[in-house]
């Protein structure tokens, strides 16, 4: 993690929009290779922000092989590979927010009787 005694190679003021959006100077994007996402943290002091490096979720290798026993290879099994993944990422957003949405309030949780309908 981030402390404040790292060394600091260079400082660079930026500006922050009226939507809070920075905009990430190209020298430090193409030195931490930035990818589409970054990872946010806050520490007591400071807000950091990082290279997002994408932690496999466990499905990979079942994505594959239930690819590869359906004989894909090539281009077309990286093409299938990839569509997999976004699907999965998306669900996994969609469940996070739903259960963001439960620890609010905003929505109920699904009880065992909508489930099984036992009463």
């Amino acid at each position: 993690m981030y402390n404040s005694r790292d060394s600091v190679m260079e400082r660079k003021i930026i500006n922050v929009t009226g939507k809070r959006q920075v905009t990430i100077p190209l020298k430090y994007y193409e030195k931490l290779r930035f990818g589409k996402e970054v990872e946010c943290f806050l520490t007591d002091d400071a807000i950091v922000l990082r290279p997002f490096v994408y932690a496999d979720d466990g499905f990979t290798m079942e994505i594959l092989k239930d690819l590869v026993s359906q004989g894909l290879s090539g281009d077309e099994l990286v093409r299938r590979f990839a569509e997999q993944q976004r699907s999965i990422k998306n669900a996994v957003s969609v469940l996070i927010e739903e259960a963001d949405e439960i620890a609010v309030g905003k929505r109920s949780s699904t009880t065992t009787q909508d489930i099984f309908g036992e009463e």
